[in-house]
This record gives structure tokens, sequence and C-alpha cells, in this order.
């Protein structure tokens, strides 16, 4: 957030432990399937033999899952006790997981991963819009992403070394455990009203906040997650497909790269905080993504055990910087938690497009490099968005334009 105090916030129940525990790890289950959507990947296509094009449906339609999830719980979330919300959630999952175990066929397979992924959506949704209605959400959207980047080790790391019922029976228990947290969860959001301008206390800064200018401003920012997901989601589901069907690259050596190049998402999330503390944060993100975009593009050219090191460790230390900044960019201009419950529905709808896209090239017979072409075009797209959306702050809401 913002160091200007006319964006502060008094605490609310949502910045008790026991809610901000529930909804850290509500949002971390939520995630476990795109964080560990390459493994997941390899195993359904080694461990149940659907093909590559079969595996890019299968990410789209649970990533999907989670986009419709979060569009139906913004508009819901308002009118219903969000306990109840979540409880039937994360049973929705628990159950779809479960009868996966009970399967291999892969038009079933696919209805079980989107119903898992409507669950997943609809709780994860709330567990973020939890977490932007802190007194300080874009530390709370940090720390997220502070244990989301250990989760995605442990998954990486973990899951291989699964049967594929084995993978289904971790998001089974997860879920479970999630159940014995819905009570810590705050059941509506505050009732009291936010202060308004007649009631003093507010300068431009936060007058901007309330008008329409920065609320399109958040539809942007949207938007840009949603291409930037096109990106992530295209990228993280056949990296390590693509990678070990190189022949100059070693399976068990993209695996522990995998691996060990998650740790950066730790070491990324700091240095988003102090790069964003001194230049705010749209400048460094739209650097971000134009990055980015770089070093996915360059496996087009070809895969070999240097540049798959090199493209890994630095997508996953820029993808933290991404979504720091995106997350904290939408904390920022929405105070009353709508966007921030839409951003994993952003994500999600990038995760629709960007893995069935990614097959239908590949099942066209345009091989990978086409695949990550395709995946920089969708981060250019990105950045070019964000600099709009900057540019137009900057003539109308210069201090909110350069927030941090």
């Amino acid at each position: 957030m913002s160091s200007n105090p006319s964006l502060e916030r008094p605490k609310t129940v949502f910045d008790s432990w026991r809610a901000m525990t529930a909804s850290l790890y509500l949002a971390i289950v939520g995630y476990g399937v795109l964080v560990g959507i390459p493994v997941i990947s390899t195993a359904w296509v080694n461990l149940l033999g659907f093909s590559e094009v079969q595996v890019g449906r299968l990410a789209g339609a649970d990533l999907g899952g989670l986009s419709i999830g979060s569009v139906v719980t913004a508009m819901i979330i308002s009118r219903f006790n969000r306990r109840i919300l979540v409880f039937i959630a994360l049973v929705t999952c628990i159950g779809a997981n479960a009868l996966c175990m009970l399967t291999s066929d892969y038009e079933t397979v696919l209805v079980l991963r989107l119903i898992a992924g409507l669950g997943s959506g609809i709780y994860t949704s709330i567990a973020v819009a939890s977490l932007g209605a802190t007194a300080k959400p874009a530390r709370a959207l940090n720390l997220l992403l502070f244990l989301f980047a250990f989760s995605q080790a442990f998954e990486l790391h973990v899951l291989p070394q699964l049967s594929m019922n084995g993978i289904y029976l971790v998001f089974v228990i997860a879920n479970l455990i999630g159940i014995l947290l819905v009570p810590w969860l705050p059941p509506r959001a505050v009732e009291a009203p936010a202060p308004s301008i007649e009631d003093g206390g507010q300068d431009q800064a936060q007058t901007s906040i309330e008008t329409p200018g920065p609320r399109s401003a958040a539809w942007l920012v949207l938007a840009a997650i949603a291409f930037s997901y096109v990106n992530i989601g295209a990228y993280w589901t056949y990296i390590e497909l693509a990678s070990t069907a190189s022949p100059f690259t070693d399976a068990d050596w993209v695996g522990q790269v995998l691996v060990w190049a998650s740790f950066l998402s730790i070491v990324g999330c700091l240095v988003a905080t102090v790069i964003s503390d001194r230049f705010g944060l749209a400048r460094p993100l739209i650097a971000t993504l134009f990055v980015h975009a770089i070093i996915v593009g360059m496996l087009a050219l070809g895969i070999n055990n240097v540049n798959i090191v090199v493209s890994l460790f630095t997508f996953n230390f820029l993808w933290i910087f991404i979504d720091v900044y995106q997350m904290a960019t939408i904390a920022n201009i929405d105070r009353s938690g709508r966007f921030a419950a839409l951003v994993p529905g952003a994500q999600g709808l990038g995760q629709i497009v960007g893995p069935n896209l990614a097959a239908s090239i590949i099942a066209l017979g345009y091989g990978y490099d086409t695949v990550f072409i395709f995946c920089a075009a969708a981060s250019i797209t990105a950045m070019l968005i964000y600099s709009y959306m900057y540019l137009r702050l900057r003539r109308a809401y210069p201090a909110l334009a350069d927030a941090s």
C-alpha cells in the first residue's frame, strides 16, 4: 500500500489472526492446482495416458472452473453467508477430487476437473476478498504470495513422487483441513460503511479512489491479469512436457530445476516489495511483463539444459513480481473487495484461454516453439494494457498512479 495516510484503513474483524489464517490457508489450497500444474500435467500423460492436447483441455477446465467460481462469488458474496459458501465449495471440491480417483476416462475427468475448479474458485475468491478487506491489504496479499512460493516448492517436490490417486488424495486432505477453518472466517463483510467525503478526513487521493476513473482502472488491471495469466497458464502447463521432449535436456534435471526455481518466488516477494517502495507499482510491473515476454519467447529458439534454467528461474522470480504488483494495485484502487474477489476470476480466465489455445496450437502441428511465441505475445499485451492504464492515471490521479 501507499504510505499516503489517506489510503490507510481501520482494522476490522478480517484482521484477526484466525480470519487471516483461514483466508491464507484457503487461498493457498485453492491455488494448489495452478502451482502444481506442470507435474500434474506430466502425471496425466505418464500415469493415465492422456495426450498432450487433452492435458491442455484438462488444465483449462480445472483453472477455468476457478474463474467461473470467482465470477459467481463476486456476484453473490454480499448476499450470502461466506462460511456457508466456503463449506459448500470445499465439499464440492472434495467430492470431485475423490471421484477422480475412481475413473481414468478422459471425458469424465474433464467434467470432474471443471467441478473441482468451480469449488476452488468460490472459496479462493472469498479468501482473497477477505485478505483485501484487511487494514493493510497489500501486506496481506504479499504474505499470501510469500506462502504461495513455499507451497509451490512443496508441490513440485512431493507430487511427482505420488501416484495419480495420491495426487488427488493430497487435494482431498487439504480441502478437508479447510473445513475445520471455516468457523474462523467472518460470515459477512464489515457492516459499518466507509467514511464519506462529507465526514472529512479524506483528501483528493481518497476521493479519486471512489470515482469512476479508478474503477475503470481496476477493470483494466483485471484485463491485464487475464492476459498475463494466458502466458502463465500456457507456459506453466507445458514447460515440463516441452523440456522433457527436447533431445538436449535431461528429464531428471528438468524436475530438479522446477523445484529449485520455485524458491526464487520467495526472493521475488522480497525484492518486489523493495522495488515498489522506491518506484511504485506500475512502472516496475510494465518492465517485468516485458522481461517475462523475453524469457518465455526465447524458448522458441530451442530448449537445452542452460536456457531452461535461465527461463524457469527468471519466470518464477518475475511471476511473483507480477502477482505482487497486480494484487497491490487492486488493493490500492478498490476498497469494496469486489475487485479483489474477481482477481482469481481474471487469473482463471487466462488459465482457460492459455492452456486451451496452446493445446490447439499443438493439435495443429505447430509445436512448442509456437506455443512459447504465443506466451510472449500474451505478456506483451498485458504490458500494453498496464501502460495505457498508467498513462491515464498519471494524468488524472498522479498519486494513485505511482502508489506503492
